[in-house]
């Protein structure tokens, strides 16, 4: 399975939690290829699935290592859907910035839906986002990651990534001391490890962003039509 984990992961990733410092320098070194298609390829990924392949929910909603998720929408809506997303992503961005606001006022404002954005981990960066996140607390979760979608441009590419994640998350309320400490949280890393393999070994992730819509799978950047064609015949 190692050799399948090649995105950042391994001794360097266990460094990332391990002191700050390490942080900075595997931070200052990232390895952020993306591909420009339909859906940034997830490394590690198993043979593609058949189109529109379906998935347990039961199981969907179950993510591994004991992650909790932050949905928003309708708690017991008949309609889940379940997002694998990557701040590194540039079509999970597209998606976040341009479509999910049209989703969210149609959609999950009104409670018809329940949407569970879920992490998927591509590189190192992508590690340091999530666990801002998830120090900013619940009230805060959604839009510490709606704020890096919207600057991905300052800090994805950056020579510097630290340097830009830390100003941003200055803006968020971030202290040097609250930031080095989200970065020191060993157990969450973990947790996020297991989202990532589970996506890949249960759910046939091949790439971000991938939708599961009550467990059939839709990959790639999806646009609101393509999505309202899945979701109203399930709320009819």
């Amino acid at each position: 399975m190692a050799n399948r984990r090649n995105i950042l992961m391994g001794t360097g990733a266990a460094a990332l939690v391990a002191v700050a410092g390490t942080a900075y320098y595997l931070v200052a070194k990232p390895e952020t290829a993306i591909a420009e298609d339909a859906a940034t390829p997830a490394a590690g990924a198993v043979p593609a699935p058949a189109p529109g392949a379906t998935f347990d929910v039961a199981k969907l909603l179950t993510p591994a290592g004991d992650y909790k998720d932050h949905f928003e929408g309708g708690a017991d809506a008949k309609v889940v859907i379940i997002e694998y997303l990557s701040p590194t992503c540039p079509h999970c961005a597209a998606f976040a910035n341009d479509v999910f606001p049209q989703l969210k006022a149609a959609y999950i404002d009104n409670s018809k839906i329940k949407f569970i954005p879920r992490p998927f981990m591509r590189n190192v960066l992508d590690a340091v986002v999530f666990m801002l996140a998830e120090a900013a607390g619940e009230a805060k979760y959604h839009e510490v990651v709606a704020t890096f979608f919207k600057t991905q441009d300052q800090w994805a590419a950056s020579q510097t990534p630290n340097d830009a994640i830390f100003a941003i998350a200055q803006q968020l309320g971030f202290t040097k001391e609250t930031y080095d400490a989200a970065l020191k949280n060993q157990t969450l890393f973990a947790s996020l490890e297991k989202v990532r393999d589970q996506a890949l070994d249960e759910f046939k992730l091949q790439g971000t962003p991938t939708f599961y819509i009550n467990g059939k799978m839709l990959t790639g950047e999806s646009s609101l039509e393509a999505l309202k064609a899945e979701i109203d015949p399930l709320l009819a």
